[in-house]
């Protein structure tokens, strides 16, 4: 078991180290590149979030203590993180527009703002989904 853990341990951090920092760097420079991370950010969320589950699968079934309620907060926040940038950049303008619907535009176009919005958002809670993660052994 032990090879299979280490493997996944290595994919869940590879692919989490990419898609907080692409997100975090993106938020920061105003959305500016996001259509184009839109496709390798949801894979690496994807495999975060597959690797994150036979993770805990193999090492936290069964377990419920605090440790196993800080990792599904963080593990929570993940899946809100994907949810913000999937709908920000793979739906369609009008239900787009309906969710963000009072949303003040800041930049020029309309799809660089909702990019935008879903990057600030997903960092946010991909913040509190790192934050987790290291705390977890320690809580």
């Amino acid at each position: 078991m032990q090879p299979v853990v280490i493997i996944a341990l290595v994919l869940h951090v590879v692919s989490g180290v990419f898609w907080a920092g692409s997100t975090f760097a993106l938020a920061r420079m105003g959305g500016n590149q996001a259509r184009g991370f839109l496709r390798p950010q949801l894979g690496a969320a994807a495999t975060a979030i597959v690797t994150g589950a036979l993770l805990w699968y193999l090492l936290h079934r069964g377990s419920e203590g605090t440790s196993e309620h800080v990792l599904a907060t963080g593990a929570i926040f993940a899946l809100l993180a994907a949810g913000a940038q999937a709908l920000t950049g793979l739906t369609g303008r009008q239900a787009v527009d309906q969710v963000l619907a009072g949303v003040v535009e800041l930049d020029a176009t309309p799809g660089q703002n909702r990019a935008l919005i879903g990057q600030r958002v997903a960092a946010g809670c991909l913040l509190v989904t790192v934050i987790c993660m290291a705390a977890a052994r320690y809580v």
